[in-house]
């Protein structure tokens, strides 16, 4: 063994260049060529391979700083050639297989199989050089998951203890954060052995959250059977790869990216999330107009390169010509003057809501083609009927308001019109119809708007539903909403009726293709054919994506809202 220091090698000319990313850390073992830095130039990202195989002894370098040529990044512990005696292979066992490995490699190539049989039984009584595993089990450290984007999220609540034994997806802790409550579950089965953090903390992607010990079939022998098909798959990946400095073939490699992008097996990260790629790359996609969130990663760790977003574009422009959907395709941006001429002002950075809730607006508005259709409903007899109930909600301890109505009459207008209860797969040119019938309702709150969802609104009485509205109003105000309690909505409602207004247009919430606003009721003149009658006006709202419906069927289906709450009876046939 012999430590020796790692430096910066050629950067083909560039200079200062940025870390963009540490693959390894102090401690770890790494073979030559293996990466241990990402660094990224204003053309570029580059991985920094390892000059030996050995330990990474210590590194002296963090993300963000700049690197030149013959910079020292850190320190390396380097296996010594051809040092394989017992001795050495008892006090160090990691550098002991190692070298057994590559003595059993040039026995292989030599034909000595006598030779190459005794290093096989000599190593078949080892553990993996990592000491994870032992006896059928192995040490896990379980990290936080992604979360949708939110970073910094509080643990509200600790699941577990330590030595409990727990299944796969079992949850562990529960965090929160501006937006919804999130329970983490276990990604193996296993025994809790030490919990890392406490309620309170605050953590993000990658972070530790304790440590279990996993329970394994198999025992050494498998163990060393996958080193060895680990390390050949290994070499032979390190021969397929080219050398520094040369290209694959740039058809074979367009060819292959292209298929990617189009792969229908990828699933994007969520509106708002976060995702890999340098400045350069950003750059490019700017430029391009890709929204990089919908852009398949092929670099290290999920980093988007620049070849991504050049085959994204490319299937991009293959779909349109086809007739197809265009995802992400860019629009012109809106260039912002120097308001502080104009006077004082103040920047805050937008929440995490607001910016989904902005991004998910923006995408709905320029996909879907709206159209409002406007109507009134005379609920007169319903708000009589409703206000007569009040003694029986009191003693149920629930409040009866116009929405479990509403919610009602809706749910009989997606029965009676199925159209609305669709959502459209442009990719496949395929309807999806629905059998089910699940409405969103959405709710102001400090925080920005929710949209919780209420399950089989049409098998459900008027009672059942006030109840269940005003308990997932009440969580989505506290940020108690799970993530479940917001999906799988056919129809959404809107309502501002509490506020005022006589009509509005609602934006669709895509993949559903209707929403209905609701606005304050009023009274109104209504002429009955012989006199002008004092009438409670409730306008209504509905906005719809024109390729999934027509203006005729938008008609009937707020004359059908109109009859139903006009005459609550025609519910019960």
């Amino acid at each position: 063994m012999s430590e020796q220091e790692i430096k910066v090698p050629d950067l083909g000319g560039a200079d200062e260049v940025e870390v963009i990313e540490v693959l390894v850390s102090e401690g770890d073992t790494v073979a030559e060529e293996d990466p241990i830095l990402t660094v990224e130039s204003d053309k570029a990202s580059v991985e920094l391979p390892a000059p030996y195989a050995g330990k990474i002894t210590k590194l002296s370098v963090k993300v963000g700083d700049k690197l030149s040529e013959g910079d020292v990044v850190g320190t390396i512990e380097a296996d010594d050639a051809g040092d394989g005696s017992s001795e050495d292979s008892d006090e160090e066992p990691e550098k002991a297989e190692k070298d057994a490995d590559e003595s059993k490699e040039t026995d292989a190539d030599s034909g000595d199989d006598k030779e190459k049989a005794s290093k096989d039984d000599s190593d078949s009584g080892k553990s993996k050089s990592s000491g994870k595993k032992a006896g059928g089990s192995r040490k896990e450290t379980v990290k936080v998951p992604a979360l949708d984007g939110f970073e910094n999220v509080p643990v509200i609540e600790i699941n577990v203890s330590e030595g409990d034994t727990v299944g796969e997806e079992d949850p562990l802790v529960t965090v929160e954060s501006d937006k919804a409550t999130m329970e983490i579950p276990s990604p193996y089965a296993g025994k809790v052995d030490k919990i890392l953090v406490k309620e309170g903390d605050k953590l993000s992607e990658g972070d530790d959250l304790l440590e279990m010990t996993v329970e394994e079939a198999g025992g050494d022998e498998a163990d060393d059977a996958d080193d060895r098909g680990n390390s050949e798959e290994s070499d032979s990946d390190r021969e397929r790869k080219p050398a520094r400095g040369e290209k694959d073939d740039g058809k074979e490699e367009a060819s292959t990216s292209d298929e990617g992008q189009g792969d229908s097996t990828y699933q994007p990260p969520t509106p708002g999330s976060k995702v890999h790629a340098g400045p350069a790359v950003r750059k490019v996609a700017r430029e391009l107009g890709a929204d990089l969130t919908k852009v398949k990663p092929s670099g290290p760790k999920h980093r988007i390169l620049k070849e991504d977003v050049e085959a994204y574009i490319r299937q991009n422009l293959k779909k349109a010509q086809e007739g197809g959907s265009v995802e992400g395709a860019g629009i012109p941006g809106i260039k912002l003057p120097d308001f502080s001429q104009f006077g004082e002002v103040e920047r805050e950075a937008m929440s995490r809501m607001m910016t989904a809730t902005a991004t998910n607006m923006q995408k709905s508005w320029l996909n879907v083609p709206h159209v409002t259709q406007f109507d009134d409903a005379d609920i007169t007899e319903m708000e009589a009927f409703r206000k007569g109930q009040k003694q029986a909600g009191e003693k149920k301890g629930v409040k009866l308001t116009p929405l479990p109505f509403i919610l009602k009459a809706c749910a009989a207008a997606l029965a009676e019109l199925p159209q609305f209860n669709v959502s459209l797969d442009m990719d496949r040119k395929e309807v999806v119809r629905k059998k089910y019938i699940h409405i969103g309702i959405a709710v102001d709150t400090p925080h920005g708007l929710m949209v919780p969802v209420i399950r089989d609104v049409d098998q459900k009485g008027l009672w059942q539903l006030a109840e269940e509205a005003q308990e997932l109003a009440d969580k989505a105000r506290d940020k108690k909403l799970k993530p479940a309690e917001m999906q799988g909505a056919c129809f959404s409602i809107t309502s501002l009726g509490g506020i005022g207004g006589t009509a509005f247009t609602p934006i669709v919430n895509t993949p559903e293709v209707a929403i209905l606003g609701v606005s304050k009721a009023a009274m109104k003149p209504v002429w009955d054919g012989e006199a002008f009658q004092p009438r409670l006006m409730l306008p209504l709202s509905l906005s719809y994506d024109h390729r999934a419906v027509n203006g005729a069927d938008a008609a009937r289906f707020t004359n059908y809202l109109a009859q139903v709450l006009g005459d609550i009876r025609q519910l019960l046939l």
